[in-house]
């Protein structure tokens, strides 16, 4: 089991997608992500999620992600935080949202 401490060691932050990208040089499809974090700045990440989202559709979406992970190398790109989302049967991944505008960086917890 996950303790309580663990979990806050956990660090979900709430940013608006400013620009997505094809990210044609990954082994799976994906897109390039540009992600406005409030006081963390601008985060780049890459994610697998082109199956139910086109990059328009990402603009001005307020997405959470995890911003305390290392960096991650994939391809040429450096990845600096993981957006989340639900894994579906085959239907692929929806991401997970605030259901109303909220301030960029806002703490998950």
């Amino acid at each position: 089991m996950l303790s309580w401490e663990d979990f806050k060691k956990v660090e979900m932050r709430v940013g608006t997608v400013l620009r997505a990208s094809a990210f044609s040089e990954a082994r799976s499809p994906a897109y390039k992500i540009e992600i406005d974090m409030g006081e963390l700045g601008i985060l780049k990440t890459s994610a697998q999620i082109t199956e139910l989202y086109n990059t328009d559709d990402l603009v001005g979406k307020q997405v959470i992600a995890v911003v305390n992970f290392p960096k991650k190398q994939i391809a040429n790109f450096m990845s600096e935080c993981l957006i989340l989302g639900v894994l579906g049967d085959d239907k692929g991944v929806t991401l997970l949202t605030a259901d109303k505008p909220v301030k960029n960086g806002s703490l998950i917890g």
